[in-house]
Order: structure tokens, then C-alpha cells, then sequence
């Protein structure tokens, strides 16, 4: 949820979750400099999905997009509400949930909804980033864009609300490596080095496109990773952020280990 400093309105959001029977808050996490809460809950598919849309119509009430800025990329007020089986239940099988809730969110609060990675209804609709590229700030742009026409809800979109991403995925784990610096360059720097998108390639200073007019990338060092750099002001340091997505192909201590040798070629040092 993109808000982490209003402790009011991040109890509003949680206490629509913790409403319905059936269902456990495991975890609130919010982040002042990211500005962005990660609520993590459990239980069976059918409260679970209805405590999601309960979050998502109390994320909608309390946050205005407009006023929004902070550190972590985002494009709704709920910006990613990942569904994640964890026993009892095949991921093919929860994919109905996801399309119900998603179906829901778009008609009932009219919210544009993008079904992202197991869910995706296209190749290029499976990865967070490329449908949160550009941003709330250019949502308007990408859905004039038929490509990306959301799966549900309105075309003309919501400029309160932005746009919401549903869909049926794995464990990942969300990995944060500190910098002795403050230079947020510096860390994305780091993050195109080790990310499995890489970096883009260019040649005699503009990015190379392929015949399709999109940018080439020339991958970066881990599988199953992704990246970005940011300065985070509550610590006063830059930090490497990532999702480690498979941890049987790049596990943890990797991702460290990559992240410290990468940073020694920019003169920076690995704190933690």
C-alpha cells in the first residue's frame, strides 16, 4: 500500500483486513521513506481474497495518489497485492481467486487492474516491473496504449487510486543490502550489476533498440533477481534493493556476495 507514515491510515487498512473471520495479520511493515506498507495475512482462499478487496476499497478511501511521493516504485494506492499459496493448494488453483478479486476491484471500486506473473494474460504482463513502468505519473499514457489496456476496471482510469496489479505468485524475498554511502547512483549502479535485466546496452551514448523500437538490455550477474538503487533518508544511506524471487537459483548469501564486489568497483563498501 503506498502509504508508511500516517499511522492512522495504515490502521484503517489493517483493521479492514483483520474485519473478516477466517483470516490472520501476520505482519505490518511500513516504511516512512518508501512510503509504502507491506501487509502480509493468511488463511483460506475465499477470506483471504475477501480481506484483499476490503484493504484495497479502505487503501482507496485514505489515499489520495496525487499527494504521493516517496522513495519505492508504485502506481496505486494498492499497488501490488500478490496472492501466494502456501499449502493445501496448487497455484493453477488459486488463479480463479485472483481473477475474481481482480474482476471485482475493477468493477465494484473502478480501479484499472493488471493480472501480473502466474496470472498474466500476456508474456509481457508477467513481470511487476515492466507493468509498473512509468510510474502513477504515467499511467495516463500507458492506458491510452492498447498494449496495455488494464485486464479490469476503467480505461480512462482513476486518478485517485491509480492502478492496482493482482495475481497468483511465488515465494520471493524482498532483500536489502546497505552502502557506506549516500549516493543513490551509486546503488543503481550496483543494482544493474547484479539484476537479472541487466543493464541497457548503448552505443556511442543512446540506448540500442531492437526492430520492435524497445530498449536491449544487457543481462547483469544473477538469475531470478531484480533491482533498483535508491537513497533511503530515515537511515541516511543508499541501499542495493531487491526481490529474490527463486531462492534455489540465486539464493540469499549470493545476492550479498554479488552486491559486495559489485560495490567495490564504485568505491563503496557493504555495511549489512
Amino acid at each position: 500500500f503506498s502509504e508508511g507514515r500516517d499511522p492512522v491510515r495504515i490502521a484503517r487498512i489493517a483493521d479492514a483486513i483483520r474485519g473478516v473471520d477466517g483470516v490472520r495479520l501476520l505482519d505490518v511493515d511500513p516504511g516512512a521513506g518508501a512510503h509504502r506498507t507491506v501487509m502480509t495475512f493468511a488463511g483460506a482462499p475465499a477470506p483471504v481474497t475477501e480481506a484483499a478487496f476490503r484493504a484495497i476499497r479502505a487503501a482507496a478511501e485514505v489515499i489520495d495518489m496525487r499527494l504521493h511521493v516517496g522513495a519505492h516504485p508504485r502506481m496505486g494506492a494498492t499497488d501490488v497485492c500478490p496472492l501466494v499459496p502456501l499449502a493445501g493448494i496448487t497455484p493453477a488453483e488459486l488463479i480463479p481467486y485472483s481473477l475474481a478479486l481482480a474482476r471485482r476491484v475493477g468493477d465494484e471500486l473502478g480501479i484499472p487492474v493488471y493480472l501480473y506473473e502466474r496470472s498474466a494474460t500476456a508474456p509481457w504482463r508477467r513481470s511487476l516491473a515492466s507493468i509498473r513502468q512509468g510510474e502513477y505519473e504515467g499511467l495516463a499514457m500507458k492506458l491510452a496504449n492498447e498494449r496495455w489496456k488494464p485486464d479490469f476496471g476503467p480505461v480512462t482510469g482513476n486518478t485517485r487510486s491509480g492502478a492496482t496489479v493482482i495475481g497468483v505468485r511465488d515465494f520471493l524475498v524482498a532483500y536489502n543490502v546497505n552502502l557506506d554511502t549516500a549516493d543513490a547512483e551509486v546503488a543503481r549502479e550496483i543494482a544493474r550489476d547484479v539484476r537479472e535485466r541487466g543493464r541497457v546496452r548503448t552505443s556511442g551514448g543512446a540506448p540500442q533498440l531492437d526492430v520492435s523500437g524497445r530498449k536491449v538490455y544487457e543481462p547483469g550477474l544473477l538469475k531470478s533477481v531484480r533491482g533498483i538503487g535508491w537513497y533511503i533518508e530515515e537511515y541516511g544511506i543508499a541501499q542495493v534493493s531487491m526481490n529474490l524471487t527463486d531462492l534455489a537459483v540465486t539464493p540469499i548469501h549470493l545476492a550479498f556476495e554479488a552486491c559486495r564486489a559489485a560495490a567495490s568497483c564504485y568505491g563503496a563498501r557493504v555495511t549489512g
